[in-house]
């Protein structure tokens, strides 16, 4: 079984795993989550987060056991693809839940400016402010953009243990390393897509799971949030690309 590093996405923490986690751990794998910087309980102040900070401290979780499968949601995809130019001998393979995946030198809000992001309602009902500037969303903004698959329960689950999101990191871009290139360009990337996300759209989605050649690809028919939408459909997917076996793409 998989050593599985798992990272959360914008506007959370690591809480978002916990009705997944049990599941992945009953199939055998071990899992590690943690709270990115200025998120959940780290106590990082917002002025000194930045996409490298976020990459950093992923790499601090990889270094405390043999190399992992690294997974990131939403956001989570732009910190484990930095972390994965700075360490990739640490890392097994990626896998992304509905998440960004970014070339050399595109930032994520370089990602939701093409037109295969359209329709995004993260960008239209985010809420900036203060400096250094942080985001947030209105309640009823985050269950029509995030939770639009959830039951009620799910969502005010969901909205509870939601905050701010730093912004600095969202116009930062992926920075890659010369003497690490072609061992980070090696590591398998596996995609699991989410057909009725209203934040990276599904063809949003498909735009980057397509370039960046990830395979497989696995669907969920549901929102953004699978983890509490679909969990146990998110636990079968991690479940069945974890377990592809160390050196094989797809």
């Amino acid at each position: 079984m998989a050593r599985l590093v798992m990272v959360h996405g914008a506007f959370s923490d690591a809480r978002v795993w916990e009705r997944v986690t049990p599941g992945l751990q009953a199939a055998g794998h071990s899992v590690q989550t943690l709270d990115l910087p200025g998120q959940g309980e780290d106590p990082t102040p917002v002025e000194q987060v930045s996409l490298d900070r976020y990459a950093a401290k992923v790499i601090e979780a990889l270094s405390q056991g043999p190399p992992a499968v690294l997974i990131g949601h939403s956001m989570g995809g732009m910190s484990i693809t930095q972390a994965a130019a700075r360490a990739p001998e640490s890392i097994q393979a990626l896998i992304y839940v509905a998440a960004f995946l970014p070339e050399e030198g595109e930032s994520l809000i370089d990602l939701t400016r093409r037109p295969e992001a359209a329709g995004d309602m993260i960008q239209a009902n985010m809420l900036i402010e203060g400096e250094p500037p942080v985001g947030r969303l209105a309640d009823e903004a985050a269950r029509v953009a995030i939770f639009n698959c959830c039951t009620d329960a799910e969502a005010d689950w969901g909205i509870a243990r939601r905050g701010g999101q730093p912004v600095v990191p969202m116009g930062q871009p992926l920075q890659l390393d010369a003497d690490r290139h072609e061992a980070f360009a090696a590591l398998p990337r596996r995609y699991v897509t989410t057909l009725q996300d209203n934040c990276i759209r599904p063809a949003m989605q498909r735009f980057m799971f397509e370039r960046a050649g990830a395979a497989p690809v696995l669907e969920i028919d549901t929102d953004h949030a699978p983890y509490l939408s679909r969990p146990q459909e998110l636990v079968a997917a991690l479940d069945t690309l974890a377990r592809i076996p160390a050196g094989v793409s797809g």
